[in-house]
């Protein structure tokens, strides 16, 4: 299968720019078919810093590590620090999706999230992002002009009060900065 390289562009740039010792968790989704091939993540642990895998269903969470949603399951974070796995029905056509995950981490990790929602070509992640600022946490979007889709950013900014609009090497600065890096 190939790769979805508006997606693969911009997370390449994002990660690359994350610190060594990135002190939180990262947790990613992205719009992939249920029987796409380990291929986005040999990609991204070609310039990331940081580990980069599938996440596996009860999963414990580690620092340091980018846990990427697999192929046809939605990933939810547990109150536990752990990764759950489900393929519930499609939420905004996908599976997985954005705002599955935002409202799972929102309801996990409160104030200390951040959600940050970068290309995209459907409103996938606005629902979770102003659920995100409702728990006290920080959304940041990738500058829809920057965006090869910028559906996704638009939207986010139409439904939610962000804190931040950027360029995806700003956005990484910026979660270095909010990280302690």
């Amino acid at each position: 299968m190939p790769l979805n390289w508006a997606f693969a562009t911009a997370s390449k740039v994002l990660f690359s720019g994350l610190q060594s010792a990135f002190p939180v968790p990262v947790f990613v989704v992205k719009h992939i078919d249920a029987e796409a091939d380990d291929g986005i993540v040999r990609y991204l642990n070609k310039s990331s810093s940081l580990p980069v895998k599938f996440a596996e269903d009860q999963e414990p969470v580690e620092n340091g590590y980018i846990y990427l949603a697999p192929p046809g399951y939605h990933m939810l974070i547990e109150e536990d620090c752990t990764i759950s796995l489900c393929v519930y029905r499609k939420v905004t056509y996908s599976r997985p999706s954005v705002d599955v995950l935002f409202e799972s981490a929102a309801e996990a990790y409160g104030s200390h999230l951040i959600g940050v929602v970068l290309t995209g070509a459907n409103r996938d992640g606005s629902a979770g992002a102003r659920l995100i600022k409702q728990q006290g946490g920080v959304v940041l979007v990738q500058d829809p002009v920057t965006a090869e889709h910028e559906v996704m950013p638009k939207a986010t900014l139409a439904d939610t009060d962000v804190d931040g609009v950027m360029a995806l090497p700003a956005l990484a600065a910026r979660l270095n900065e909010l990280t302690g890096q």
